[in-house]
Protein backbone atom coordinates (compact mmCIF):
# COMPACT_ATOMS: atom_id res chain seq x y z
CA UNK A 1 0.00 0.00 0.00
CA UNK A 2 2.56 2.41 0.58
CA UNK A 3 3.77 1.49 -2.99
CA UNK A 4 0.42 3.26 -4.15
CA UNK A 5 1.29 6.42 -1.62
CA UNK A 6 5.22 6.69 -3.31
CA UNK A 7 3.83 6.26 -7.08
CA UNK A 8 1.02 9.49 -6.24
CA UNK A 9 4.21 11.55 -5.58
CA UNK A 10 4.73 10.88 -9.15
CA UNK A 11 4.87 13.72 -11.46
CA UNK A 12 4.19 14.10 -15.08
CA UNK A 13 3.89 16.92 -17.09
CA UNK A 14 4.40 18.20 -20.93
CA UNK A 15 7.24 20.33 -21.10
CA UNK A 16 6.70 24.10 -22.55
CA UNK A 17 10.17 23.49 -24.15
CA UNK A 18 10.96 22.02 -27.35
CA UNK A 19 9.41 19.09 -26.12
CA UNK A 20 5.79 20.70 -25.80
CA UNK A 21 3.84 17.55 -27.49
CA UNK A 22 6.15 15.11 -25.88
CA UNK A 23 5.25 13.29 -22.16
CA UNK A 24 8.08 13.79 -19.91
CA UNK A 25 7.66 11.57 -16.70
CA UNK A 26 10.20 11.54 -13.39
CA UNK A 27 9.49 9.62 -10.29
CA UNK A 28 9.62 11.83 -7.01
CA UNK A 29 12.62 11.18 -4.99
CA UNK A 30 10.15 9.24 -2.33
CA UNK A 31 9.42 7.45 -5.31
CA UNK A 32 13.00 6.06 -5.96
CA UNK A 33 13.93 6.07 -2.20
CA UNK A 34 10.67 3.74 -1.46
CA UNK A 35 11.79 1.53 -4.22
CA UNK A 36 15.40 1.16 -3.32
CA UNK A 37 14.09 0.02 0.36
CA UNK A 38 10.79 -2.38 -0.71
CA UNK A 39 12.01 -4.03 -3.70
CA UNK A 40 15.14 -6.16 -2.10
CA UNK A 41 12.56 -6.63 0.75
CA UNK A 42 10.36 -8.24 -1.77
CA UNK A 43 12.79 -10.41 -3.18
CA UNK A 44 14.08 -11.86 0.14
CA UNK A 45 10.54 -12.53 0.55
CA UNK A 46 10.09 -14.43 -2.36
CA UNK A 47 12.82 -16.14 -1.92
CA UNK A 48 11.31 -17.44 1.66
CA UNK A 49 8.19 -18.10 -0.39
CA UNK A 50 9.19 -19.74 -3.78
CA UNK A 51 12.02 -21.95 -1.78
CA UNK A 52 10.19 -23.38 0.86
CA UNK A 53 10.12 -26.06 2.88
CA UNK A 54 14.32 -25.29 2.21
CA UNK A 55 14.17 -21.88 4.08
CA UNK A 56 11.59 -22.74 7.12
CA UNK A 57 12.69 -23.92 10.24
CA UNK A 58 15.24 -26.76 9.90
CA UNK A 59 15.99 -26.04 6.38
CA UNK A 60 18.98 -26.23 4.56
CA UNK A 61 18.68 -22.69 3.40
CA UNK A 62 16.95 -21.49 6.77
CA UNK A 63 20.30 -20.09 8.36
CA UNK A 64 21.44 -17.27 8.18
CA UNK A 65 19.19 -15.66 5.54
CA UNK A 66 15.76 -16.22 6.59
CA UNK A 67 16.06 -16.90 10.47
CA UNK A 68 13.06 -13.81 10.95
CA UNK A 69 10.82 -16.06 9.04
CA UNK A 70 11.22 -18.14 12.03
CA UNK A 71 9.28 -15.85 14.13
CA UNK A 72 7.16 -14.66 11.19
CA UNK A 73 5.57 -18.53 10.92
CA UNK A 74 4.60 -18.07 14.31
CA UNK A 75 2.97 -14.62 13.85
CA UNK A 76 1.69 -15.72 10.24
CA UNK A 77 0.72 -19.24 9.78
CA UNK A 78 0.37 -18.36 5.57
CA UNK A 79 4.06 -18.15 6.13
CA UNK A 80 4.67 -20.69 8.54
CA UNK A 81 4.10 -25.14 9.00
CA UNK A 82 0.32 -24.56 9.36
CA UNK A 83 0.08 -23.68 5.86
CA UNK A 84 2.80 -25.54 4.14
CA UNK A 85 1.85 -28.52 5.64
CA UNK A 86 -2.05 -28.36 4.62
CA UNK A 87 -0.30 -28.21 1.07
CA UNK A 88 -2.19 -24.63 0.71
CA UNK A 89 -1.18 -22.76 -2.25
CA UNK A 90 -2.41 -19.25 -1.59
CA UNK A 91 1.31 -18.34 -0.23
CA UNK A 92 3.17 -19.98 -2.93
CA UNK A 93 0.61 -17.90 -5.50
CA UNK A 94 0.85 -14.43 -3.80
CA UNK A 95 5.00 -15.14 -3.95
CA UNK A 96 4.41 -16.11 -7.37
CA UNK A 97 2.86 -12.43 -7.75
CA UNK A 98 5.43 -10.96 -6.14
CA UNK A 99 7.88 -12.08 -8.44
CA UNK A 100 5.52 -10.34 -11.19
CA UNK A 101 5.18 -7.03 -9.42
CA UNK A 102 9.03 -6.61 -8.51
CA UNK A 103 9.43 -6.84 -12.33
CA UNK A 104 7.23 -4.36 -13.09
CA UNK A 105 8.73 -2.29 -10.34
CA UNK A 106 12.31 -2.86 -11.90
CA UNK A 107 11.33 -2.22 -15.61
CA UNK A 108 9.87 0.94 -14.19
CA UNK A 109 13.14 2.16 -12.47
CA UNK A 110 15.37 0.73 -15.69
CA UNK A 111 13.74 2.79 -17.74
CA UNK A 112 14.13 5.88 -15.74
CA UNK A 113 17.84 5.40 -14.34
CA UNK A 114 18.84 4.05 -18.30
CA UNK A 115 17.10 6.80 -20.43
CA UNK A 116 16.78 9.99 -18.11
CA UNK A 117 17.68 13.59 -19.83
CA UNK A 118 18.36 16.33 -18.27
CA UNK A 119 15.46 18.85 -19.31
CA UNK A 120 15.62 22.66 -18.85
CA UNK A 121 17.39 24.77 -16.84
CA UNK A 122 17.11 22.98 -13.48
CA UNK A 123 18.53 20.21 -15.13
CA UNK A 124 15.53 18.15 -13.93
CA UNK A 125 16.22 14.08 -15.16
CA UNK A 126 12.72 12.74 -17.28
CA UNK A 127 11.86 10.12 -19.18
CA UNK A 128 10.32 11.58 -22.94
CA UNK A 129 8.09 10.26 -25.22
CA UNK A 130 6.41 6.55 -25.25
CA UNK A 131 9.02 4.98 -23.11
CA UNK A 132 8.20 7.20 -20.27
CA UNK A 133 4.28 6.49 -20.60
CA UNK A 134 4.86 2.71 -21.00
CA UNK A 135 6.84 2.97 -17.62
CA UNK A 136 4.05 4.91 -15.70
CA UNK A 137 1.61 2.53 -17.08
CA UNK A 138 3.92 -0.25 -16.03
CA UNK A 139 4.45 1.13 -12.40
CA UNK A 140 0.71 1.81 -12.01
CA UNK A 141 -0.01 -1.39 -12.83
CA UNK A 142 2.47 -2.76 -10.33
CA UNK A 143 0.73 -0.82 -8.30
CA UNK A 144 -2.94 -2.01 -8.31
CA UNK A 145 -1.47 -5.36 -8.26
CA UNK A 146 0.52 -4.99 -4.61
CA UNK A 147 -2.79 -2.75 -3.53
CA UNK A 148 -5.37 -5.89 -4.74
CA UNK A 149 -2.63 -8.66 -3.39
CA UNK A 150 -2.80 -6.69 -0.24
CA UNK A 151 -6.55 -6.11 -0.08
CA UNK A 152 -7.03 -10.27 -0.95
CA UNK A 153 -4.38 -11.18 1.86
CA UNK A 154 -6.52 -8.85 4.71
CA UNK A 155 -9.83 -10.21 3.36
CA UNK A 156 -9.07 -13.91 3.25
CA UNK A 157 -8.15 -13.93 6.86
CA UNK A 158 -11.24 -11.66 7.69
CA UNK A 159 -13.45 -14.10 5.62
CA UNK A 160 -11.95 -17.19 7.46
CA UNK A 161 -12.41 -15.84 11.30
CA UNK A 162 -8.60 -14.81 11.03
CA UNK A 163 -7.54 -18.59 11.16
CA UNK A 164 -4.48 -17.56 10.41
CA UNK A 165 -3.15 -14.56 13.11
CA UNK A 166 -6.31 -14.92 15.77
CA UNK A 167 -3.61 -16.23 17.97
CA UNK A 168 -2.08 -12.98 18.28
CA UNK A 169 -2.04 -10.09 20.69
CA UNK A 170 -3.23 -7.03 19.10
CA UNK A 171 0.37 -5.38 19.91
CA UNK A 172 2.04 -8.63 17.69
CA UNK A 173 0.00 -8.02 14.52
CA UNK A 174 -0.17 -4.28 14.39
CA UNK A 175 4.09 -4.44 14.77
CA UNK A 176 4.74 -7.61 13.21
CA UNK A 177 2.09 -8.29 10.54
CA UNK A 178 0.04 -5.08 9.86
CA UNK A 179 2.71 -2.67 9.20
CA UNK A 180 5.07 -5.03 7.58
CA UNK A 181 2.37 -6.15 5.16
Amino acid sequence: MLVLKSLSNIKCSTSPSSLATAFTHAPSNFTLFWLAISLPLVVWDCGYVLLRPRTMVGGDLHWPLWTPYALYGEIDHVYGWKAFNANSGFTGAQGFLNVLETLMYLYYALVYFQNATAVGSGGKKVVVGRQAGVAVLVAFSAAVMTLSKTLLYWLCEYFSGYDNIGHNSLQNLIFLWIIPK
